[in-house]
């Protein structure tokens, strides 16, 4: 079998992870990412941003294409919350010219960011193993002390990227009476993400979505209409990066021994996002 996932000739089904119904309507969608760019489709079919008065107001083509700019970066920041302090990352849209030359410029970056965000302290720190700046943050939680660091590698990364063309492209977007109009409702918002969160919240009541904890939770209709029809499946190809890496995560989650995974768990609990029990 490691012979075969190395050439690359173990493939992986990957099933959807929603059902979504509208009217007499059924879709399947792979995760939530997804799903939500499916509900923001619909959302916006007919919608308007009115952004100052006296402006015509975004819609159709231009305003698809904003949302689908803050979307993946919304994607990027959810993605990254998992090695970065959730709030901090969201702080980051609103303050993406991050400087960390030095220790000064750090410790500014640390004070912008620090004033988006509650209960959490961030501090420049110097790395000494790459000799530079980067950002200590920690947050008590539950009694837990969680340290992440925000570094110029991330600064580098193509994530950071979208994170900052999104951003340039909202600043200064809406005005002091700005509002979002679909059909004949209307709602005034402050920020581009309040606008989306109420075209989700308002298409939503049009919806019923299934979430599947498991193919078990499926019909063999189902089962083969999309996940195992070559049609339709979208198919994952295993494959290991780091063997050792891999031999030792499965031998902690699936060995013998109890205590090696007992401290696995405690270590990433409150990492943990959409758990089905």
């Amino acid at each position: 079998m490691k012979e075969l996932i190395e050439r690359g000739y173990v493939y992986i089904a990957q099933p959807p992870l929603y059902k979504v119904k509208q009217g007499k309507k059924e879709r399947y969608v792979k995760d939530d990412h997804e799903l939500k760019q499916y509900q923001l489709k619909q959302a916006l079919v007919g919608a308007e941003l009115h952004t100052h008065d006296g402006k015509p107001p975004i819609k159709e083509e231009s305003l698809t294409k904003l949302a689908d700019r803050y979307l993946l970066a919304e994607a990027v920041i959810d993605r990254m919350s998992r090695l970065i302090d959730s709030e901090v990352m969201h702080a980051l849209f609103y303050h993406p010219e991050i400087d960390l030359s030095g220790k000064e410029s750090a410790a500014t970056a640390a004070t912008k960011l620090a004033a988006r965000v509650n209960e959490v302290e961030i501090i420049p720190d110097y790395d000494s193993e790459n000799e530079n700046y980067r950002l200590k943050i920690t947050r008590m939680h539950h009694g837990n002390k969680q340290v992440s660091y925000l570094d110029q590698e991330f600064l580098n990364s193509g994530d950071f990227f979208h994170i900052k063309e999104a951003s340039k492209l909202l600043e200064g977007l809406l005005g002091p009476k700005a509002y979002v109009r679909r059909g004949e409702q209307t709602h005034l918002v402050k920020e581009f993400k309040q606008a989306l969160d109420w075209l989700l919240l308002e298409v939503g009541k049009d919806f019923s979505t299934q979430r599947y904890k498991g193919l078990g939770e499926m019909n063999p209709g189902q089962l083969w209409e999309t996940t195992m029809d070559p049609k339709n499946r979208i198919l994952l190809r295993a494959m290991i990066e780091d063997g050792v890496a891999a031999d030792d995560i499965f031998s902690t989650l699936m060995g013998d021994v109890v205590e090696p995974r007992r401290a696995f768990i405690e270590n990433n609990a409150l990492r943990v996002q959409n758990l089905d029990v």
